[in-house]
């Protein structure tokens, strides 16, 4: 008897050949019109042999059951489990036990588009594929009703705790907490342990699972868009000065040593300032030529 929120401890049943049944089957079969003839001289036959071989024949046929590879078969007799047969081709079991073949195989699981907030409430879109397959019959069957359609309601959930779990994206590059869009294998990873930790119950595994869909929700996908390009001029812009301030350092430095010329404050302010404009400055420089001196 098992305890309710323990779940269903599975049974190992021991099942018999099919072949050995469905011989004696039709040796039952064949001996009918034997036991006939061979008790028509002496007097008439005992109508009570015959139904006895056409029982045992209809009674072996009956327990004969075929189990395909990857497939299973639950063993109940009278509302008690008795066990699961996992043995593989012709089988035989006593008719009188009923009995639930169920699919070991891996199947698929493509989940609907999600609107969920993220971590910071930022309104997104998620979807996922989920490899998943039956490992324990007895909790598929027993424990949970239809465990076809438990797969998508945990799945979705799932999912919708993943996403307010994390960011959908970084706000800033010094940020390195992790998010949903640069976790890669992490954020799978604990998505599969999630999706475990649901169907476990269930007596189904998770082979994989993988995002096959993640951006912003519609509404905001705009303004997220243009913080993104923003966010990629800023540092487009950042790397041309830092590139810039540092060959100007290396020409007033060039300069100085090889003795090329002799600048003041102000002239070297001057140099700074118009090569610092040339080297930033989006279109190409066109030079004016000073006829007279700086001070002029």
């Amino acid at each position: 008897m098992n305890t309710p929120g323990t779940g269903t401890q599975e049974i190992d049943f021991k099942s018999y050949s099919g072949y050995l049944a469905l011989i004696v089957a039709v040796a039952a079969l064949v001996a009918i019109p034997f036991y006939i003839k061979a008790t028509l001289s002496p007097g008439d036959p005992n109508p009570l042999v015959v139904i006895g071989l056409v029982l045992a024949f209809l009674f072996i046929l009956k327990g004969i059951y075929i189990l395909q590879p990857n497939q299973s078969t639950l063993v109940m007799l009278f509302g008690s489990y008795r066990g699961t047969d996992y043995s593989t081709g012709l089988r035989w079991a006593n008719p009188l036990f009923n009995k639930t073949k169920v699919s070991l195989r891996l199947r698929n699981f493509n989940s609907e588009k999600l609107k969920v907030n993220d971590k910071r409430g930022n309104p997104i879109e998620i979807a996922a594929a989920i490899v998943w397959r039956v490992s324990d019959t007895a909790r598929a069957v027993l424990d949970i009703d239809h465990y076809e359609q438990y797969v998508p309601i945990q799945a979705e959930a799932a999912l919708r705790h993943l996403a307010n779990e994390y960011a959908y994206d970084h706000v800033d590059e010094a940020d390195e907490s992790l998010t949903l869009r640069a976790g890669g294998d992490e954020i799978i990873s604990k998505l599969k342990r999630e999706l475990q930790n649901r169907f476990e119950k269930a007596g189904l595994h998770v082979e994989d699972a993988r995002l096959t869909h993640l951006a912003y929700a519609p509404e905001i996908a705009g303004a997220m868009l243009r913080r993104q390009q923003a966010e990629a001029v800023i540092g487009a812009r950042k790397q041309i000065v830092l590139g810039a301030v540092s060959m100007v350092e290396m020409a007033l430095q060039g300069l100085t040593e090889r003795g090329v010329v002799e600048l003041d404050t102000e002239r070297r302010a001057a140099m700074v300032s118009n090569l610092l404009v040339v080297l930033c400055a989006e279109t190409e420089a066109q030079p004016v030529i000073n006829a007279g001196t700086l001070y002029s």
